[in-house]
C-alpha cells in the first residue's frame, strides 16, 4: 500500500503541495458538504412541522368542525367532513384528524388510512402541540396538534391534528442541490487557483530546488560553518545573535549553545567585542531609519579578548538594498604574534651583532689607518679609548640589571641608538634582579618595541630616550621608556595599541603598527597593565606581576 502510493504520490515539492491543496480542498467539500445536508434537513423539518400547525389551527377556525363536536354533531358532519378535506388538499398533508377531548376519539378524518384514536397530548389540556418528527410507530411522519376552543368556554372541547410526511435525505439533497453546487464550485476555483499560486510562490522562494536539495544545502551550509578554521559571527541591528560557528565561540569564550536570539552583552561578551559592531537602532516613524545610511567595513580590525589578540572583518550584510545586520570574520592571532615576539628577540640580538660588528670594521679601519701612519702612540690611546667606552657600557648595565637577556637587549638597543646619534640612557635608579624565563622574555618583547617605538619618534643626531627598569617590587617588575619626541596626539590614546597604529608613514602590507598591540597583549596576558601619558615627549609604563 506505501509502496502504491509513493508511485502515485508527486515527487517535486510544487508537486506535492499542490495535491496536499487538492486534497485538503476535497476534504473541505465533503465536511461542508455533509454539514449543509444536515442543516438543511433540520430546516426542513422544522419548516414541515410548522406549516403542519399552521394548517391546524386553520381548520380549528372553520365552520362546522366546532359545531360537529356539540350536541347536534351529526347535522354538521358533512361541511367538518369538507373543511377537512380542503385542508387536506390544500396543504399536500397526509392526514387531517378531529378528536374530542374526552377519550381522543377521532369524530372525522381525511386520510387515506385514518385512525380511530389520536394519542394524549399538551393539545389536549389547549396548548398547540409540535410532534417533530414522526413517532415511534411511524417515523416517516411528523405531526401538529391544536385545541378547538369553543367561544365563551375555557377547555378544549377538540383537538385538530395534521400529519405530513417526515422530509428524507434526499429531498433535502434535492432542495439544496442548486446552490450547494454553486459554493463548492466557487469554493473549488479559489482553493484550486490558491493553491497553484502558492506552490508557485514557495517555488520561487526555494530558488526551484526540492526538499532533497534544500536539507543538502543546509547540511552542506552547516558542515562549513562548523569546519573552517576562521571564526564566523553574524548579529542583526540589535546586535542579538544570527549565527555562529564553533570556531568563533572558541576564540570568543561565549557558549555556542543558546547563543542565536540573544545579544552579545546577554552572553557576557567582553567590551572590545561590543564595540566591534556598530550600536544602531531601527527608528519608528515615517523618516528614513538608519538602517538606510551607508555603512563602511572595518578591516583586520585587532582585539584582545580574553588574553587573546584576535583580529576581525566586520561587514554589512544588506537584503534587498537595505541594511540587516553585521557578519564578522575572526582569526586568532596569538600564536602569530609569540612567534613575532620570539622573532624579535632573535632580531635584536642580530641587530646588536650587526651594529657591533659595523662599529668594530670602523674602529679596525682607525687602527689601520694609524698603523700605517705609523702613529703608535695614537693607536694605544685610540684602543685604550674605546675600550673603557665598552667597559663603562658593559659596567653601568651589567651593575643595575642582573637580568642577562634585558641587559643584553638594553646594550643592543645602546649601540643602534649611537648609529644614529640618539642617546639612549638608562636611569640612575634603575635596578633589575634576575628573572625567570617566561618573565624575561616578556619583559625583552614589551623593552624592545617600546625602545624600537621611541627610537623612530624622535630626531637623529639630537634624539634622547632614558629607560628605567626596576623590580620585582612588590610582586611587579616596572618599566618606563621616555623620549623627547613629539608626544601622543589625543585623539590617538584611545586607540594607540591597536594593531595598525603607528607614528611613521607605511606601505599597504607593511608590518607597522604591530609593536604596540604585541606589548598590550603581553600585559593583559600576565596580567599587567601598559599606560601612556605626554611629558615632553611620550612616557610609556609597564607594570608586569611576577606570579
Amino acid at each position: 500500500m506505501r509502496a502504491a502510493l509513493r508511485r502515485i504520490w508527486p515527487q517535486t515539492l510544487a508537486g506535492r503541495m499542490l495535491a496536499t491543496q487538492l486534497l485538503i480542498v476535497s476534504i473541505v467539500f465533503v465536511a461542508v458538504g455533509a454539514l449543509s445536508v444536515a442543516q438543511q434537513g433540520a430546516g426542513v423539518t422544522d419548516r414541515e412541522v410548522r406549516r403542519a400547525r399552521q394548517v391546524a389551527e386553520q381548520v380549528t377556525q372553520e365552520p362546522g368542525v366546532r359545531q360537529v363536536l356539540g350536541p347536534q354533531g351529526e347535522a354538521w358532519m358533512s361541511q367538518a367532513q369538507a373543511a377537512l378535506e380542503s385542508a387536506r388538499t390544500l396543504s399536500a398533508s397526509d392526514g387531517v384528524y378531529l378528536a374530542r377531548t374526552v377519550d381522543g376519539s377521532v369524530v372525522a378524518a381525511a386520510a387515506d388510512d385514518p385512525v380511530r384514536r389520536l394519542p394524549r397530548t399538551e393539545a389536549f389540556e389547549g396548548s398547540s402541540w409540535l410532534g417533530g418528527e414522526g413517532d415511534d410507530d411511524d417515523p416517516t411522519t411528523i405531526m401538529a396538534m391544536a385545541p378547538v376552543i369553543v367561544p365563551g368556554e375555557f377547555e378544549p372541547v377538540g383537538v385538530v391534528a395534521v400529519t405530513r410526511p417526515s422530509p428524507s435525505a434526499w429531498d433535502d439533497l434535492a432542495t439544496i442541490t442548486p446552490n450547494l453546487l454553486t459554493y463548492l464550485g466557487l469554493a473549488g476555483v479559489i482553493g484550486v487557483v490558491g493553491s497553484l499560486l502558492l506552490a508557485r510562490r514557495v517555488k520561487r522562494q526555494t530558488l526551484g530546488l526540492e526538499p532533497r536539495e534544500i536539507a543538502g544545502l543546509v547540511e552542506q551550509r552547516e558542515a562549513v560553518l562548523h569546519g573552517i578554521k576562521e571564526g564566523l559571527l553574524a548579529v542583526d541591528l540589535t546586535g542579538r545573535v544570527t549565527l555562529i560557528n564553533d570556531e568563533a565561540a572558541t576564540l570568543l569564550s561565549i557558549p555556542q549553545a543558546g547563543a542565536v536570539g540573544h545579544s552579545l552583552s546577554e552572553l557576557g561578551a567582553d567590551r572590545p567585542l561590543l564595540a566591534l559592531f556598530p550600536s544602531r537602532r531601527l527608528r519608528s516613524g515615517p523618516t528614513v531609519s538608519v538602517a538606510d545610511e551607508p555603512e563602511v567595513p572595518s578591516v583586520d580590525r585587532a582585539m584582545l579578548v580574553r588574553g587573546r589578540l584576535v583580529t576581525a572583518n566586520v561587514m554589512p550584510v544588506r537584503q534587498q538594498g537595505r541594511l540587516v545586520g553585521h557578519v564578522a570574520t575572526l582569526r586568532d592571532r596569538t600564536e602569530l604574534l609569540e612567534l613575532q615576539r620570539d622573532l624579535d628577540v632573535t632580531r635584536a640580538t642580530t641587530d646588536s651583532l650587526r651594529a657591533q660588528a659595523h662599529e668594530f670594521s670602523n674602529r679596525m679601519h682607525v687602527v689601520a689607518g694609524l698603523i700605517a701612519l705609523e702613529e703608535y702612540d695614537d693607536v694605544t690611546d685610540y684602543i685604550r679609548h674605546i675600550t673603557a667606552d665598552e667597559a663603562e657600557l658593559t659596567a653601568r648595565v651589567g651593575t643595575a640589571v642582573a637580568d642577562p637577556a634585558v641587559a643584553a637587549m638594553l646594550m643592543a638597543k645602546s649601540r643602534q641608538a649611537a648609529e644614529r646619534g640618539i642617546t639612549l640612557d638608562l636611569d640612575d635608579e634603575s635596578r633589575l634582579a634576575r628573572l625567570d624565563g617566561d618573565l624575561s622574555t616578556d619583559l625583552n618583547t614589551i623593552l624592545g618595541n617600546l625602545v624600537d617605538n621611541a627610537l623612530e619618534a624622535v630626531p637623529d643626531m639630537s634624539g634622547r630616550v632614558r629607560v628605567a627598569v626596576s623590580g620585582p617590587d612588590g610582586g611587579s617588575v616596572r618599566l618606563v621608556v621616555h623620549d623627547n619626541g613629539p608626544g601622543v596626539p589625543a585623539d590617538d590614546m584611545g586607540t594607540l595599541f591597536v594593531r595598525g597604529w603607528s607614528t611613521k608613514d607605511s606601505e599597504p602590507g607593511s608590518s607597522r603598527g604591530i609593536g604596540l598591540a604585541l606589548v598590550r597583549m603581553v600585559c593583559t596576558k600576565r596580567g599587567g597593565e601598559v599606560s601612556v601619558s605626554n611629558d615632553d615627549g611620550a612616557v610609556f609604563t609597564v607594570s608586569l606581576p611576577t606570579g
